[in-house]
């Protein structure tokens, strides 16, 4: 008989911590929290500023002796809300921090899914994928999957994880040494939170895995549409981007992809810019370029491309594999 090479992974009394941050959802929540199954030892529900006041509702109706509610004086962010969780979860002394937004659109029967590869040692942040399964693009509105493409080519960029597929899924779980080491006051309070804990967990290496999951949508409207927040995530992927490749390629190592990456952008801006004077200065002239112009504007362009193709393929590949959580 052969040996299974992944252990069996034990979920009672491992300090597993649910957190649910709640704006508008009244109506979800308490199927949301009953749903939670035993394996969760303690869930954080933290009322953002809810107009409906969820939290005062479920603290009247809920009988869980799991279930802590926080409160936001005012509306923050899903963000905020998620971190202030994370703080009175550490505080608390959890193992596995995972994230269930109290809408009913994630599955909380899929929580020791996402746990698993954690305390297995594999993982040290789990996030859902509604991808994985092509059967499933069925049922996510057509306008919500093409936003959430382009979002996800922006993430990949900025966060260096191009494995991930669903970077907006906000289902995750991640271990508690891992959050720990994450600057809570500079994560985006907003809805880039998912995206922003992306590009944070990548500049201390940290192993991101997706977990397939069946896309679910309530009969209410998103509070997020992907198309409309294109264009300010894509802002915010950007500036994250150029944060990423400074810390990893300049700051902490330089390597020969760092060599391929300044040298590519030299020559490809050099090139073009020699190009354009090229051809405004034949304009002015009323002559055409020669041969020797064309060929100083298109090498230097030729041959930084291909620098910036071998970099991009070094950094394609080079995307954490060992869990950070164990060598902590």
């Amino acid at each position: 008989m052969s040996e299974n090479p992944r252990p069996e992974v034990e979920f009672a009394g491992r300090g597993i911590a649910a957190v649910v941050p709640c704006f508008g959802v009244r109506n979800q929540v308490l199927g949301v929290l009953d749903a939670i199954g035993p394996e969760v030892d303690r869930i954080y529900v933290v009322d953002d500023g809810c107009p409906q006041k969820t939290g005062l509702f479920v603290e009247e109706n809920c009988r869980d002796p799991r279930v802590t509610v926080l409160h936001h004086e005012r509306n923050r962010g899903v963000g905020a809300a998620v971190m202030t969780g994370y703080r009175q979860a550490l505080a608390d002394g959890a193992e596995v921090l995972v994230k269930i937004d109290g809408d009913g659109q994630m599955n909380p029967a899929l929580v020791a899914r996402f746990v698993r590869p954690i305390l297995a040692g594999y993982a040290d942040y789990t996030k859902g994928n509604r991808f994985f399964n092509v059967e499933d693009f069925r049922s996510m509105p057509w306008l919500r999957f093409v936003g959430n493409a382009a979002l996800s080519f922006f993430s990949k960029l900025a966060s260096g994880y191009w494995d991930v597929f669903d970077p907006n899924n906000g289902f995750t779980a991640a271990h508690a040494r891992v959050v720990a080491l994450l600057p809570f006051d500079k994560i985006s309070e907003g809805y880039f939170f998912e995206s922003d804990m992306l590009f944070r967990l990548n500049t201390i290496r940290a192993v991101v895995v997706e977990v397939p999951i069946e896309a679910q949508y309530a009969d209410e409207p998103s509070s997020l549409s992907p198309l409309g927040v294109l264009p300010t995530f894509f802002l915010k992927h950007m500036v994250n981007c150029v944060k990423r490749i400074f810390y990893s390629y300049f700051l902490r190592s330089f390597s020969i992809a760092s060599v391929n990456l300044a040298l590519g952008a030299f020559l490809v801006t050099t090139g073009a810019s020699w190009g354009a004077y090229a051809w405004l200065r034949g304009i002015e002239l009323g002559q055409s370029a020669s041969s020797g112009q064309v060929m100083l504007a298109s090498l230097p362009i030729i041959v930084g491309t291909q620098l910036l193709l071998a970099f991009l393929a070094h950094d394609m590949g080079s995307a954490p594999r060992v869990a950070l959580h164990g060598r902590l």
